[in-house]
């Protein structure tokens, strides 16, 4: 047909076969969802109110048991619905639903998530669904999705559809109190780490192992473990009566000294006496965590904060760039904005006191008490090798020589030492360790130099004492005290 010979009524009739061709496909492309919900309701739920809320992806399990403790109660009724197809996160809601915007959905399997918990136990968990609830003649329609709602929102949605814009808000509320009530991170001990922004991944909740640690496994000059206990461990012990005597319950402890003195073995005894309080560890890039730390310490109490290496954040500002002032300012921020009748203990741990933000280290309110772990003397590092060596069938004809000459050596230093007398009395295949094992250990580690010394914590000042017992031979050892075979 030419367009000279168009004429109006031809034009109408291709317009109105056009019409009916996109009405056809369009009503292929429908969803049953649409139906569904006016069906649930007994209404057209078209001008209904939708109330929604975001939560983070973390709080998925804490999400299912509230999802489920609700739904188990006496006389609530409810239909979980899947959806078939691509989810697009952006377009996927209600309001689409309940209009029929469902870009090809169709009913198919609910899509679940195993969430892994503390000591391997699974939740599974429902990461795309849609819950029509009847409660005696109320009806909700809920619809939680995980994904990516935005550049800067990922995590998880949680959207209600009710005639009555406070049976939604009612609805998430109640779910709300019951995540806070059946929280899975209640009085346990997590790692918080950051996820990557940019590809979509929010704060992620770890368990990490912790290993239990006796009292005497922590050697310390004496009456230090006293204060550290003082400040944690009694301290709540006797929360209650220093609440009701209105004494405040927030509290700031720092740990400091150099590398290998034990804090971080004193943060593991101390989580371990205090059973049942919500631990909550930062390290590294999960420093930037705070405010997230602290908004769970709050909801979680009692509980503690464990900031290892804090001078990473904490510098003096001059000594910081500018990401760095920011979180320091946060840290502050967030200690004094918790409330000091919450029962949150912040524990901070750093090998560079000198390097501390003063506000930080010396004002009150915010680290109410500091404590030195000094590198051990001459009577510690005795009780260290002894403690090291438990399990060895270690002889020594001079101990008192073997500890005079690792003066300025850590903890750390001395555990390793004790680890390579052992490993060079395997190598020569003796079951004893000797003082000459001792020896040729020292040697390795003091050859190491000071990259070696600072790695382990030993003092950097100075030469460990050479040992040469009489009759040593340490030809089996090799040159210079390299490995060969004992054979």
């Amino acid at each position: 047909m030419s367009a000279d010979r168009f004429s109006p009524e031809e034009f109408g009739a291709a317009f109105q076969r056009f019409m009916e061709w996109t009405s056809r496909e369009a009503a292929s492309e429908r969803s049953p969802f649409a139906s569904m919900l006016a069906e649930h309701f007994g209404d057209d739920p078209t001008m209904f109110p939708v109330t929604g809320e975001s939560i983070s992806s973390y709080d998925l399990p804490n999400l299912q048991l509230a999802l489920d403790a609700y739904l188990e109660r006496p006389g609530v009724e409810h239909r979980l619905v899947g959806f078939a197809g691509h989810l697009g996160y952006a377009e996927m809601s209600l309001s689409g639903l309940v209009h029929d915007i469902g870009f090809g959905l169709a009913v198919g399997p609910v899509r679940r998530a195993a969430v892994r918990l503390e000591q391997d136990r699974l939740v599974s968990c429902v990461t795309a669904g849609l819950f029509l609830i009847r409660v005696g003649e109320r009806r909700l329609a809920v619809l939680l999705m995980q994904g990516q709602h935005g550049f800067d929102e990922p995590g998880l949605r949680l959207e209600v559809l009710a005639p009555k814009q406070d049976d939604g808000e009612a609805f998430l509320a109640e779910v709300r109190t019951l995540m806070r009530e059946l929280n899975v991170y209640r009085g346990k001990v997590l790692a918080l780490k950051a996820g990557d922004r940019m590809m979509g991944g929010g704060m992620s909740v770890e368990f990490p192992a912790v290993d239990s640690v006796d009292r005497d496994a922590i050697v310390l000059p004496e009456g230090v473990l006293d204060v550290v206990e003082l400040h944690t461990v009694e301290f709540a012990r006797h929360s209650e009566a220093l609440r009701t005597a209105g004494r405040h319950l927030r509290r700031g402890l720092l740990l400091h000294g150099p590398p290998g003195t034990g804090k971080t073995l004193t943060v593991s005894y101390l989580i371990s006496r205090l059973e049942g309080r919500t631990v909550i560890i930062l390290t590294g890039e999960a420093l930037g965590l705070v405010e997230a730390a602290c908004a769970l310490a709050r909801d979680l109490q009692p509980a503690m904060v464990v900031l290892e290496d804090v001078d990473l954040v904490a510098q003096e500002r001059t000594a910081m760039g500018l990401g760095a002032t920011s979180l320091l300012f946060q840290l502050l921020n967030e200690m004094d904005g918790i409330g000091e009748d919450a029962d949150v203990i912040f524990l901070m741990t750093t090998n560079r006191a000198d390097l501390l933000e003063p506000a930080l280290a010396a004002r009150p309110g915010r680290v109410d008490q500091a404590v030195e772990l000094p590198l051990p003397d001459e009577q510690a590092r005795a009780r260290l090798i002894d403690l090291f060596s438990s399990g060895l069938d270690v002889v020594l004809s001079d101990s008192d020589a073997i500890v005079a000459a690792t003066e300025g050596g850590s903890p750390a230093f001395l555990r390793e030492l004790v680890r390579k007398a052992a490993l060079y009395a395997a190598t020569a295949g003796e079951d004893r360790i000797t003082d000459a094992h001792f020896a040729v250990a020292l040697e390795l580690l003091e050859r190491g130099g000071s990259i070696t010394r600072a790695m382990l914590g030993a003092d950097a000042g100075g030469a460990l004492r050479k040992l040469d017992p009489d009759g040593f031979d340490d030809s089996a050892y090799g040159e210079g005290g390299g490995f060969v075979s004992a054979e």
